[in-house]
């Protein structure tokens, strides 16, 4: 086969949902390479980033390169769509975050979702004017288009990405949340109690509808409860864009994967208001640890968390309260939704991910039960 080269653009910058995507996605197609999951020669496989990348990835098998654009310019559009392709001229190019060069003969790219058709004001006009303008030549011009949910599948083919049969569906992992050892005393230094808050994800983008949460925890009848909202995005930003924030939320910043573990292990429930989701991680990361999410019905999370979540309208607080309220007073609900959360984001792992990948891409994958059955027999 064909060498392969995964697109690295995303290591360039501070990490995202969808940066984390590819980050997962990578390592564990790593894991079947390591664990001789995959069927005859393997092929070369390799990451290719520009010099700016700020981050290296983890790996041993697959090569990471680091190379500049020729005028100068190494970072972002232009490293993209005139160095990488040269870069992976005789390979398969794979783009797991949204974007990719047109102009190269054989590729593949996840688009996670319609975003900047269904809420445009989420996004700058220069952003939505190039992926409106690049994402359809994407459609047209790559061997398979790759997406998240069904869900987004529907969105893609509605708005002109690409035909329902040139998509297919490789749904996320959530699993990497279990390799991270929650921080210690992270929650308690910060003031908080155990289930006496509720966490969310700070942001300002339209889609992800915060205000929900403000309104809802500036009611009295959870003046007792904080709401804990993680993330770059500050009280003051959101005080200066107009929004009216309860003395009951705290903003705890930036944090790492143990505290955001610690966080979510913690907490009451994790609240996920969100008018759209491609996908839809944070929930299942909080499913997965144990916490209780209330989600939107909107978008793919009724597709991922199934009944394993409790649903609020998203532009009704009085539904935010009425569930929280419901959460925080029967501890039977409680529970219940603790293991239905855990097995039903159990489902969602990177190795089923990358095998599914690996599909795609034309690789024979052994069934893993019938190769750890020959491993068992050859060491008697």
């Amino acid at each position: 086969m064909k060498p392969i080269v995964f697109n690295g653009k995303f290591l360039t910058v501070a990490p995202t949902g969808v940066h984390r995507v590819a980050e997962e996605l990578i390592q564990a197609f790593e894991r079947l390479m390591v664990n001789r999951q995959l069927s005859g020669e393997l092929p070369e496989v390799t990451v290719a980033a520009p010099t700016t990348a700020e981050r290296k990835p983890g790996l041993s098998l697959i090569r990471f390169i680091r190379q500049g654009f020729a005028s100068g310019l190494p970072r972002e559009y232009p490293w993209e769509q005139i160095n990488l392709p040269w870069i992976a001229r005789n390979a398969l190019l794979i783009n797991l975050c949204n974007m990719g060069p047109i102009f190269h003969p054989d590729s593949l790219t996840m688009i996670h979702d319609a975003q900047v058709y269904l809420t445009p004001a989420s996004y700058s006009l220069g952003f939505r004017l190039w992926y409106r303008l690049i994402q359809p030549l994407l459609g047209r011009t790559n061997r398979c288009i790759l997406t998240v949910s069904e869900y987004s599948k529907v969105q893609l083919v509605r708005h002109g990405i690409a035909p329902a049969e040139k998509i297919t569906v490789i749904y996320n992992g959530c699993d990497h949340v279990l390799t991270h050892t929650p921080a210690p005393d992270f929650v308690t230094e910060r003031g908080l109690e155990r289930g006496g808050y509720v966490v969310a994800l700070s942001s300002t983008q339209a889609h992800k509808n915060i205000q929900v949460l403000f309104k809802a925890f500036a009611d009295q009848r959870l003046s007792h409860l904080t709401l804990v909202l993680f993330g770059a995005t500050s009280r003051e930003t959101f005080e200066n864009l107009g929004f009216e924030v309860p003395a009951n939320v705290r903003f705890v910043g930036r944090i790492n994967d143990a505290e955001l573990s610690a966080l979510m292990v913690e907490a009451l429930a994790f609240a996920c208001p969100s008018t759209t989701e491609g996908f839809g991680l944070p929930p299942l990361e909080a499913m997965i640890l144990g916490c209780p999410s209330i989600v939107a019905p909107c978008g793919a999370l009724p597709e991922v968390c199934g009944d394993a979540a409790l649903q609020a309208d998203p532009h009704m607080p009085d539904q935010w309260v009425e569930q929280v309220l419901r959460l925080a007073d029967d501890q039977g609900l409680q529970a219940r939704l603790r293991e239905k959360g855990r097995q039903r984001a159990g489902l969602f792992t990177w190795d089923t991910a990358a095998r599914k990948l690996a599909e795609v891409i034309g690789l024979k994958v052994l069934d893993p039960s019938v190769e750890a059955s020959a491993s068992a027999t050859k060491s008697r």
